[in-house]
């Protein structure tokens, strides 16, 4: 906003205190360029009121914060997202959910390959905000060569125990062409609630084809979703 500089020629701060006022005028003339710097140290206190006027104007009064406050990192409930994929491939056992699934193919992977408990275990770190699965239990160490996957959703449980929380709900998606999980879907899902210890009621479990599209739709991949809401104890 353009304003004349002869109507602006004097400023006055203030600052207000408890117990302490001090005032400080700064006279600017017009064509004066030069800058003129004051320094002065005041006693702080929770709240300061910053008063600012000059001839002709409206003053304008701008209140700080009263306190300093941060955002509780301790929140009621967190949700998490986990995804995984993995390539079928002969000579592997299909196991999902922990149940061992018939089929002439199965996961090429370096632990078991559950595609279901590792997108559920990612699903329940993101929601801890702790690192993916593929860190706290990396591929390059031996130790996991063939693991079963029950080893890192216990693992994952009791984190999420450590920090507090208990499965609200969860809901995976399994997405594969072959073989149909149909007749093993309620073993799978009371083995998923016994692995969580949590009531089968909140454990939601769907399987879905792809409509042979892409490497899923082939049979030469299987995928999994998972979404948790982890409520706190």
């Amino acid at each position: 906003m353009a304003m004349a500089t002869n109507l602006y020629t004097s400023y006055s701060i203030i600052m207000t205190k408890a117990h302490y006022n001090k005032s400080v005028s700064l006279s600017l003339q017009p064509g004066n360029r030069t800058t003129s710097h004051v320094n002065f140290t005041l006693p702080i206190q929770k709240r300061t009121g910053l008063s600012i006027s000059a001839a002709s104007t409206t003053a304008t009064h701008v209140d700080g914060p009263t306190t300093s406050s941060k955002a509780s990192k301790t929140l009621p409930f967190r949700v998490g997202h986990g995804f995984d994929l993995h390539r079928l491939e002969p000579g592997y056992p299909l196991i999902i959910g922990g149940i061992d699934v018939p089929h002439d193919r199965g996961c090429e992977a370096h632990s078991d390959g559950d595609v279901l408990l590792h997108c559920v275990v990612d699903a329940i770190l993101g929601a801890l905000g702790l690192p993916d699965i593929g860190q706290i239990f990396p591929d390059s160490d031996p130790k996991w060569k063939g693991a079963p996957s029950s080893v890192f959703i216990k693992e994952a449980v009791r984190l999420m125990h450590e920090a507090g929380y208990e499965i609200g709900n969860l809901d995976a998606t399994l997405i594969l062409q072959r073989p149909k999980l149909s007749p093993l879907k309620e073993s799978i899902r009371a083995n998923l609630s016994e692995l969580l210890g949590a009531d089968p009621s909140v454990v939601n479990l769907k399987a879905k084809t792809h409509e042979k599209v892409d490497s899923l739709g082939e049979n030469r991949s299987i995928a999994a979703h998972t979404v948790v809401l982890l409520m706190k104890k």
